[in-house]
């Protein structure tokens, strides 16, 4: 829990802008990033229709241009966390409906190697390690980093803790201005509502495993850190 006097989400937006600890990574530790990616497309086609929006309607509404959103509901093209960022304001939705399937809300969530929801973001991509359970409490995520990728030059800023535990490679955490350099078996936990970003410093792909701990279910982490 956040202290006392930690400011609100919503009160906490920058300008210009997570326990499942070392068990669960040991778990992930050998787990491979060849998961099959999710029909996001045929998802998005489903809200698309389930609000009675042409394709021509969803793309001046998004700002998107209608030959890509015909792509990626055909499955043609993987799209990028910012785009679904953008459909989801459009769609008013959560950018993790993108995500559900017919057996949702589950209880208990066991995943097998290579059967995990994996998005594409900028520099790299994230394995949803919940895909079944409501989000809000605990969003573990399996992280893939390309050489040099970072957040971006804006904080991010969010309610709840955060929890990193380096798999693979060489990560910097700065947190509230203190570099806090991850190699592989480091782990960090930290207060969110501290301006944070993150950097994979090696020369090959880094890995971690990401843990973000909202309090507060309209929040959305998991876009502050990948929707650049």
């Amino acid at each position: 829990m956040t202290p006392n006097h930690a400011p609100h989400a919503d009160q906490i937006h920058l300008k210009g802008v997570s326990d499942g600890l070392k068990q669960i990574a040991e778990m992930v530790a050998n787990q491979t990033t060849s998961a099959p990616k999710v029909d996001v497309g045929r998802r998005l086609r489903g809200l698309r229709g389930e609000r009675g929006l042409s394709l021509r309607a969803l793309a001046e509404k998004s700002g998107l241009n209608i030959n890509t959103l015909s792509l990626i509901e055909n499955g043609h093209t993987s799209p990028s966390v910012s785009t679904l960022q953008q459909l989801a304001g459009s769609l008013e939705v959560s950018i993790s409906d993108f995500f559900v399937t017919e057996h949702e809300t589950k209880k208990i969530v066991h995943q097998k190697n290579g059967v995990r929801p994996r998005i594409a973001f900028e520099h790299g991509s994230m394995e949803d390690l919940a895909a079944g359970m409501p989000r809000f409490g605990a969003e573990p995520i399996l992280v893939t980093l390309e050489p040099g990728a970072d957040s971006g030059k804006k904080p991010i800023v969010h309610t709840g803790r955060e929890f990193v535990y380096c798999l693979d490679g060489h990560i910097t955490y700065t947190v509230e201005n203190e570099k806090n350099n991850l190699e592989p078996g480091d782990s960090l936990l930290f207060e969110a509502y501290l301006p944070h970003h993150w950097k994979n410093v090696d020369s090959t792909p880094s890995r971690v495993l990401l843990v973000l701990c909202p309090m507060d279910e309209r929040d959305q982490p998991r876009e502050r850190h990948f929707s650049r």
